[in-house]
């Protein structure tokens, strides 16, 4: 491809996608219902692999599940298999050398007018897919499958832009030196979770966007939401072979995938013992690769909101039970373990918690009325309630909640568990469902609470500390400086948006590379520096060796 570089351009300002109400009676509300009906209607769909543009049926069909309403499934997908596997990476490594030298400002192009149809055309089928599919109520769905994704898309553009002027600040005399962001050589492998449609989105597009080919295997239960980012990745213009989309059983893609020679990174998002086992996967296989694959990882979290004696009770209280129960507590991000000072719990924190935990309805998110939905498999219902049980078993108080329906769908009510002992099961383990533990501490004891946070849990995601003490917020800051990547004052643990809290963590719980901001993008090229010279040598000899 060759076409002449005739201005230098720059993309349009970006700011974060509007969010929309849902409110009784609005247009978007009944736009989305009539969306819902439809599909319902419709499904259950077929999903193919993509590869090379094409659709690939290999007639090994799986099924997504309704977790709502278990009997039923939104769509039977086609399992990749090991040729289509390899059909894919050949043909995305033959699609690299077009699409990495296609112009700039034709790349972000096409992002951009991704963002455009996911935040319009496609707005409600992508709400749709995400509600019925992956158990999100429609402002889960809207802040999710719409709003981020679009903003993970335009925001992306910006970024790189910006990555791609950062260019040396001197030149010596007669000379000029720049320094070009190459992508990585080979492909790249993007494994996303169920939980963020836009997470489905956002990994295979960060490479994809600085000129990487891009093989995606979306998780079994976000099959179709991610199948229709794919189509609409498509209608915006990205090449055939750019995006290769291949669901299927997660040990068989990915290890086939990360014993291809080219293998050049990894882009992921699950569970911190999947993701460990594929760092130690990679490790055995470095002999085999072109370079060093890198590795990028956001994975679990024990997330942590610690109440000060000085905090507003209102607020934490409902700030706690936003962040622990919205969707279902199934956010890497959502809060399980409560730290309490023993004056606020007794003063009215812990009536006002449970009398308003009471009021949250659970049931199907297609009633607008439901807070929570159901989790969103039988595998996830097992082990949450499993947990339950354990904490009972090892001397929690259940204070309210504790109980699951699944005879249609798979539905856990908010659960508070009372623990005499910090280190109890549920304060150490991610459970990843709609369980808060509390700890109460002595008033006195708000230091020695504060290392007790910090060592209990292997992970490092996101934290919030509520105190009006300045002096005791800066504390616990300080304390916590490394317990997660993201902390947030008088504020819940969870939503962080893109371009205004970049997101990840460390310890167990990733790579902390950043998701939402430019940090991520330098994770998958590869800089190359230049140095022209315009003024030739007349001698090689120096100056101090002239006598």
């Amino acid at each position: 491809m060759s076409t002449p570089q005739l201005a230098t351009f720059k993309v349009p300002a970006v700011e974060n996608e509007p969010m929309r109400s849902y409110a009784a009676g609005s247009a978007e509300r009944k736009a989305l219902e009539d969306t819902l009906a439809q599909m319902l209607q419709e499904m259950p769909y077929e999903v193919p692999c993509i590869v090379n543009g094409l659709p690939v049926k290999t007639g090994k069909l799986a099924k997504q599940p309704i977790p709502s309403h278990h009997a039923r499934h939104l769509c039977a997908y086609h399992e990749a298999d090991q040729s289509t596997v390899a059909s894919a990476i050949d043909g995305a490594l033959s699609a690299k050398a077009e699409w990495e030298a296609m112009p700039w400002n034709d790349r972000a192009a096409i992002f951009l007018r991704a963002a455009e149809l996911v935040s319009g055309k496609y707005r409600y089928k992508l709400m749709a897919a995400t509600m019925l599919g992956q158990g999100k109520n429609a402002w889960q769905a809207e802040i999710d499958a719409a709003a981020e994704l679009s903003d993970f898309l335009r925001f992306g553009v910006k970024y790189v832009e910006e990555l791609y002027a950062q260019q040396p600040p001197k030149n010596s005399a007669g000379a000029w030196n720049r320094v070009e962001y190459r992508a990585l050589e080979g492909f790249v492998l993007a494994v996303s979770p169920f939980n963020f449609t836009a997470i489905g989105g956002n990994l295979p597009g960060v490479p994809a966007l600085v000129g990487n080919t891009v093989l995606w295997k979306p998780s079994p239960a976000a099959t179709y939401s991610n199948y229709l980012i794919y189509q609409i990745l498509a209608e915006a213009g990205i090449p055939a072979g750019v995006i290769q989309f291949v669901p299927g059983p997660p040990p068989e893609v990915v290890a086939q995938a990360i014993s291809h020679p080219s293998f050049a990174a990894l882009h992921f998002t699950g569970s911190t013992f999947i993701f460990k086992k594929l760092w130690k996967d990679i490790a055995a296989n470095l002999d085999r690769y072109k370079g060093y694959p890198r590795i990028v990882g956001e994975t679990g979290g024990k997330n942590f909101h610690v109440i000060h004696k000085s905090a507003e009770v209102r607020n934490a209280v409902f700030q706690t039970i936003r962040g622990g129960f919205e969707y279902q507590g199934q956010k890497c991000s959502a809060l399980s373990r409560l730290y309490v000072s023993s004056s606020l719990w007794s003063s009215g924190f812990k009536d006002l918690l449970l009398s308003e935990i009471a009021k949250i309805k659970v049931g199907s998110p297609l009633e607008f009325g439901n807070f929570m939905g159901p989790v969103i498999g039988r595998p996830a219902y097992d082990k949450i309630t499993d947990f339950i049980q354990k904490a009972k078993d090892a001397g929690g108080e259940v204070l309210i909640g504790g109980t699951g329906d699944d005879s249609k769908g798979y539905f856990i009510q908010p659960t508070i568990i009372l623990t005499k002992d910090p280190n109890s099961i549920t304060m150490r383990e991610e459970i990843f469902g709609p369980v808060i533990t509390v700890y109460v501490y002595d008033d006195a004891n708000y230091e020695q609470t504060l290392e007790l946070i910090d060592n209990t849990s292997p992970y490092a995601l996101t934290g919030a500390i509520f105190a009006t003490d300045r002096k005791a917020l800066l504390t616990a800051t300080n304390k916590l400086r490394n317990a997660a990547g993201n902390v947030y004052y008088n504020e819940k643990c969870t939503g962080a948006v893109v371009g205004q809290q970049p997101f990840g963590g460390a310890r167990a719980s990733g790579t902390n590379d950043k998701a939402g901001s430019i940090s991520i993008f330098y994770r998958f090229v590869s800089a190359r520096s230049i140095k022209e010279n315009f003024v030739g040598l007349e001698d090689f000899q120096y100056p101090s060796n002239l006598i």
